[in-house]
């Protein structure tokens, strides 16, 4: 049923190994940095239109749960954060522990090494296209839940609604667009890398 749905493919690819940690630790760390540094990269395309901007840094965080597994990328997330408590690589431009947890956007940040992390165990069952999808679904959830809530508070927003509309609604077309498209160049790259 899985297979049907989409959800799981029986294919082993090469970066099965990146994702299962049976890669050589030379490979897991060049992982590691590696997404570290996109989703550095991906802080400085923003778009601001109201409190929190658009950027394109989610798409470097549902990759590295995807291509590094949990652990891997919630270290690759963790990795980003350490680097801007001493480089602006933030979307604000600020960087240090005060801007880290002063900021109304520090939920989203914070929320970066769990949503890999919940990508990458939900995606080690679901491996296939769906599967992929739904993994990045779960972490979405996990990075917007974190981030509205601190929104609430740091924006002092009168009402929930507010926060849900601003810190979440808004941004669903655009985040769903991302999902698949990371999604698709997942699943490229495993079919590029087939074994057997």
């Amino acid at each position: 049923m899985e297979s049907i749905l989409g959800l799981r493919t029986t294919s082993v690819s090469t970066i099965d190994d990146l994702r299962s940690g049976s890669a050589s630790v030379t490979m897991q760390m060049l992982g590691i940095l590696g997404f570290a540094a996109l989703t550095a990269l991906g802080a400085q395309f923003r778009l601001y239109l109201w409190e929190v901007p658009f950027t394109l840094q989610t798409l470097a965080v549902y990759g590295s749960g995807l291509y590094l597994g949990w652990r891997n990328g919630m270290l690759a997330q963790g990795m980003y954060l350490l680097i801007g408590l001493f480089l602006p690589v933030y979307a604000g431009d600020g960087s240090g522990p005060a801007y880290l947890f002063g900021a109304i956007t520090a939920g989203y940040l914070l929320a970066y090494p769990l949503s890999a992390a919940a990508i990458g165990f939900a995606s080690k069952r679901w491996n296939g296209m769906g599967g992929s999808v739904l993994s990045m679904i779960v972490g979405s959830l996990t990075l917007f839940v974190l981030g509205v809530g601190w929104l609430h508070y740091a924006a002092e927003h009168v009402t929930w609604f507010e926060s849900i509309d601003k810190g979440w609604l808004r941004f669903v077309p655009v985040d769903l667009a991302k999902i698949l498209l990371v999604g698709l160049v997942y699943q490229g790259t495993r079919s590029l890398t087939k074994r057997g």
